[in-house]
């Protein structure tokens, strides 16, 4: 093993840590890791980060549900739509893209850059959510909540699409959407969103398992040491503020989704 695999090794636990301390982030540093790191072809690589993420994922939502943190009805109805759409994506969308994507007077844009400069720009839509302040969120009573079904329901379509195409669980948007439409208290919100991105993430890797061919022997132990990375997450969680480490985190995605950009386009 070269050094640039043991660093890929090593940041496998950093996005477990990512997912137990502010519930997201973990596709996000994933995909990089898979592609520049580990060499892997950005359409496998897609496909491995769903099983890596959901896998991390629904151990640390069991954490969660211990605590009460997770409203099983949001999650429903998010999921729903959510799971048809992730499966179709990955099952019959992602095939048919073409490779190249275009080819415009001499420039030839492939499949694997489209890949990587679409992951990108929702690299730079996650850093945004991040680092933007937000207004305190009042811990509501979840007994009187009031569901937006049809926002839900709506946004987890377009959420399971967006996680089909790059691999991404979508915790940037699943967060966001269950304190908006399902008036969820953060933390809760947070644990909801764990297992939303377990579930989904892990119904997208089986709609791939007819396309690829997958590396047990690689995957495993990559998915182990990112459990054990959530572990630690959940941890720190209790030590370190989490609006201030979304922040941080916010502005190192900035930079890698400028970065992945830059490569793919300018250094091809």
């Amino acid at each position: 093993m070269n050094s640039t695999e043991t660093m890929g090794f090593a940041a496998s636990i950093l996005i477990g840590v990512s997912l137990g301390l502010i519930g997201g982030g973990g596709s996000i540093l994933t995909l990089p890791v898979l592609v520049y790191l580990l060499h892997i072809s950005p359409v496998i690589s897609t496909a491995y980060s769903l099983f890596i993420v959901g896998t991390t994922s629904l151990v640390g939502s069991a954490s969660f549900m211990k605590k009460k943190l997770v409203n099983y009805r949001a999650a429903l109805v998010f999921a729903i739509p959510s799971f048809t759409t992730v499966f179709l994506t990955r099952k019959y969308l992602v095939p048919a893209i073409p490779d190249p994507l275009f080819n415009i007077t001499g420039l030839e844009i492939s499949k694997n850059v489209g890949i990587m400069v679409f992951f990108a720009l929702i690299m730079l839509a996650a850093s945004y959510s991040m680092i933007k302040s937000k207004k305190d969120e009042k811990e509501e009573d979840t007994d009187e909540l009031k569901f937006n079904y049809p926002m839900i329901a709506l946004e987890g379509g377009l959420v399971g699409i967006l996680t089909g195409i790059v691999g991404a669980g979508g915790g940037f948007l699943i967060i966001p959407a269950l304190v908006l439409f399902a008036r969820l208290p953060m933390k809760m919100a947070v644990g909801t969103s764990l297992l939303i991105i377990a579930a989904k993430s892990l119904i997208g890797f089986l709609g791939d398992l007819s396309n690829i061919q997958v590396d047990w022997a690689f995957l495993l132990p990559f998915t182990a040491l990112s459990v054990i990375g959530i572990f630690l997450g959940t941890y720190l969680s209790k030590f370190i503020p989490g609006e201030k480490l979304k922040k941080s985190f916010g502005w190192f995605v900035l930079v890698m989704g400028i970065y992945i950009v830059t490569k793919e386009v300018f250094f091809k």
